[in-house]
């Protein structure tokens, strides 16, 4: 058996959540057999184990065990909805937390009590190592029902599989890993566009046009006041205000019709634009028929031949969906325009609005959806899964979902986060920096008219490609970042060595036709060291 496998005791409920955090944390593991001895053992439960079946035991939960009554443990606090400090970074914990008046590590901590959230109990051969929250309660709230906008810029997952790797390497065991990282790269980036208005001279006397025109003339005054504009914007808007009846009388260019700029801003960058199947048709919310502004003035046969020529220009095109989130025979209707349109079979979703509930992956995988990439905020940025990486939602059994991480109306309009171009850089390149240390992907949403007036974004998103480029990302369509993380989630760990301080480790793996391949990571065996050290453990 490999040395480095973790055995896993769960709840029967909980299995198809540990299966999908052992996808998005890479490395060997089996759901726990009498018959074996492990080099990590994971309790998720009442910790009522033979804990000399592992060197390292790990018992997770936010309640009182029968371990922490035998051990005279104390009970500091204990909270629901609380928030650790974990080297530190702030780790929100959604369900029920402990923390203890033993001796503990000062590694995580509550930030409200400031005891220690895990202790460690030492016995001959091996540790106990007691963490006061439930791991796969947390990942099953993260993965269905997300993160509040507080919360929206923590990788809660991620930091949850570094505390769990961390406890791993400091116990001495080898540990060895495929990492959310394509070989060559530090990590993904996606460039995505919601194509909601392609076209300005479809609209005349609407609420799309008049908001335009007040942002234009009046708002970019404002921004100017505001230092959020310089008073070249300010003119160039004022400008296309005044050409408005030129272009609709086709005697200007058409100020929203931007597939060609992209082109040139990307310079090569193959993006994935999103787009409408149906014109004049709002869909419905959950409960009654949805706002009439949510209807477009377009639909993907009226810009077919835009359409075409992003593809062979190496873009891909999906479907910015109408009703496919809640109904799986419209959404059926929908992938098939889209379909029609760009003669491509295997198509991805992203809901227009972002309209999304817990039933949307299974409803989007019954109509045909490739991958989903709608999970995100429309009031912020960050981690509504709290991950940089895709995963598989839980109830279906092939649709992925690509989270969404950056949007530009988010980031800029006055309803939401309203930034300044320097605050916003700051924003986008702490999530750029998370994806450097934890691998994954960035999922950027730049919208097709962003790059005109009057929201005049285009120099602030050539900024993002390029600090994406100096990170280090592989550019990939939705669809190529997700096929990529299909192939590592199909890898299997077919046997892992440590003989003569040699390891061999050998990985059964789909080669994955013009995909970047996979990273092995190995940490090394040696002498156990105080889980607060385990920073100078890191070996790659």
């Amino acid at each position: 058996m490999p040395p480095s496998m973790i055995g896993v005791i769960a709840n029967p409920s909980d299995h198809a959540v540990v299966s999908e955090f052992f996808e998005l944390f890479k490395t060997p593991w089996e759901f726990y057999r009498s018959d074996r001895r492990y080099a990590v053992l994971l309790c998720a439960g009442d910790g009522k184990v033979d804990k000399s079946t592992a060197k390292l035991v790990l018992i997770y939960s936010g309640q009182e065990l029968p371990f922490d009554i035998e051990k005279k443990t104390r009970i500091a606090s204990r909270r629901s909805n609380t928030v650790l400090s974990y080297k530190g970074a702030r780790l929100p914990i959604y369900g029920d937390s402990l923390s203890f008046q033993e001796k503990g590590t000062g590694a995580l901590v509550d930030e409200e009590s400031q005891y220690a959230a895990i202790y460690q109990h030492r016995r001959r051969g091996g540790v106990v190592a007691r963490v006061g929250y439930d791991l796969f309660g947390e990942v099953r709230a993260l993965l269905t029902k997300g993160q509040p906008v507080a919360n929206a810029s923590i990788p809660a997952l991620e930091l949850h599989i570094d505390l769990l790797r961390d406890l791993i390497i400091a116990s001495g065991a080898v540990l060895v890993e495929i990492p959310p990282v394509p070989a060559g790269y530090r990590f993904i980036a996606c460039l995505t566009h919601d194509v909601d208005h392609p076209s300005i001279r479809q609209h005349k006397f609407d609420h799309t046009m008049g908001g335009f025109l007040y942002r234009a003339v009046f708002g970019s005054l404002f921004d100017v006041f505001r230092g959020r504009r310089p008073w070249r914007e300010l003119v160039t808007n004022w400008v296309a205000a005044l050409k408005l009846p030129f272009v609709h009388l086709g005697l200007a260019k058409d100020l929203w019709y931007q597939f060609d700029d992209y082109a040139k801003l990307e310079n090569g960058l193959r993006s994935t634009f999103f787009v409408i199947p149906f014109k004049e048709s709002p869909g419905r919310k959950k409960g009654g028929p949805a706002p009439s502004r949510r209807a477009t003035r377009y639909g993907a046969a009226d810009i077919a031949e835009h359409i075409r020529r992003l593809i062979s220009g190496g873009c891909e095109v999906g479907l910015h969906g109408i009703d496919a989130w809640l109904d799986s025979s419209s959404g059926q209707k929908e992938l098939e325009q889209i379909r029609r349109t760009t003669g491509m079979q295997d198509v991805g979703v992203r809901m227009h609005w972002l309209y999304f509930d817990e039933q949307s992956p299974g409803t989007l995988e019954r109509a045909g959806a490739d991958y989903d990439s709608t999970v995100g905020y429309n009031e912020t940025v960050g981690y509504r899964a709290g991950t940089n990486q895709a995963y598989k939602p839980l109830g279906v059994s092939r649709l992925l979902e690509l989270p969404l991480h950056v949007m530009d109306t988010a980031l800029f309009y006055p309803n939401y986060l309203d930034l300044s171009p320097a605050e916003a850089s700051t924003v986008v390149r702490h999530i750029i920096d998370n994806a450097v240390q934890f691998g994954g992907c960035v999922t950027v949403n730049w919208h097709d008219r962003s790059i005109a007036p009057e929201r005049l974004w285009g120099d602030f998103y050539l900024r993002t490609v390029d600090e994406l480029k100096n990170k280090g990302a592989w550019f990939a369509t939705s669809s190529e970042a997700v096929s990529w993380f299909r192939k590592r989630r199909a890898a299997v760990f077919e046997n892992v060595n440590w003989e003569s301080d040699v390891s061999q480790v050998k990985i059964a793996a789909d080669r994955g036709e013009n995909l970047p391949g996979l990273s092995l990571r190995i940490h090394e065996a040696q002498e156990a060291r105080e889980f607060d050290t385990v920073g100078a453990l890191r070996q790659c």
